[in-house]
């Protein structure tokens, strides 16, 4: 049957609802589905496109999820299919719902524990006491996959805080991609910071950044070690620009944009003297403070 112009198509409906989920901020994906169920008014058709944008959004933003009291990374990296995830640090398995939130059908996932193993576990060990020390709440895991011959490495860095009382959301995220050869390989990372503030204003701002860089492979303690030694020297690099980049955008705005600049006259206020002449006793610093 042919639509009216006033009502949408099914297919119509399904591709607009899945556009707007696939916008969801991070940390904002349930609201957002609870807010399209009200203005559909087509339960059946949201939950069924929130539960496969859900693992979408779920899979992109290294979603952490607590399962047997430990935290797992849901990634493309351990996507068994049929909504099930690996853990390889715990060896274990599970089924995730997307909609709901609700991991279950935990069981045992067996792993090789051959050299390339004990490569991801130095790793992982490595990563993670520098995520610990170095993020409020972090989290990573390192993954390995076989391509051919070689082993193939992803390390995934998850950090965010979610504070919609105070009207602000933001992700920061990483993966680090290497394989394992000898003598040196080449390690390829990529960020992506999310912030999403949303008190009298609607300001998203997302930062992506690429690096490059060949490290020395010679054995496992090594290359651990200065991986992470990379990893932090990155995290800083980008940590910093971002700071800056805010810095100048913010003058930038403020400065030329949204409102007209302050005068400033070049005179100094030598305020010793003003207070001295109001014959109030407090003292302050004898620095001129340049008006």
């Amino acid at each position: 049957s042919m639509c009216t112009r006033q009502e949408l198509c099914e297919p119509e409906k399904a591709s607009l609802i899945c556009g707007l989920l696939r916008q969801s901020p991070p940390g904002e994906f349930g609201q957002v589905v609870h807010d399209l169920s009200a203005l559909v008014q087509d339960d059946k058709l949201v939950r069924q496109e929130a539960a496969r944008m859900g693992a979408c959004h779920n899979k992109n933003n290294f979603t952490p999820i607590q399962i047997n009291g430990r935290t797992v990374l849901l990634t493309h990296y351990n996507n068994l299919g049929g909504n099930r995830f690996f853990d390889p640090q715990h060896k274990f398995s599970f089924e995730f719902d997307h909609l709901r939130g609700v991991p279950s059908k935990p069981q045992l996932h067996g792993v090789m524990l051959d050299e390339g193993e004990l490569w991801r576990e130095a790793l992982h060990k490595g990563l993670k006491a520098y995520v610990s020390s170095h993020f409020p709440v972090g989290n990573c895991c390192v993954f390995k996959k076989s391509l051919g011959k070689r082993q193939m490495f992803v390390a995934c860095i998850e950090a965010h805080q979610y504070q919609p009382s105070n009207h602000w959301n933001s992700l920061w995220k990483s993966d680090w991609t290497f394989a394992l050869t000898p003598f040196t390989t080449q390690v390829t990372a990529i960020f992506l910071l999310q912030i999403h503030y949303f008190k009298h204003a609607n300001l998203h701002v997302n930062v992506s950044k690429s690096v490059s860089e060949t490290l020395n492979v010679i054995d496992q303690s090594q290359f651990a070690t200065d991986f992470v030694k990379f990893v932090k020297a990155e995290d800083t690099k980008f940590h910093v620009a971002i700071l800056e980049n805010i810095q100048a955008l913010s003058e930038d705005i403020w400065g030329k944009n949204l409102r007209r600049k302050l005068p400033v006259t070049r005179t100094f206020m030598n305020w010793n003297k003003l207070l001295n002449d109001q014959h109030l006793k407090t003292s302050v610093s004898n620095t001129e403070v340049p008006l």
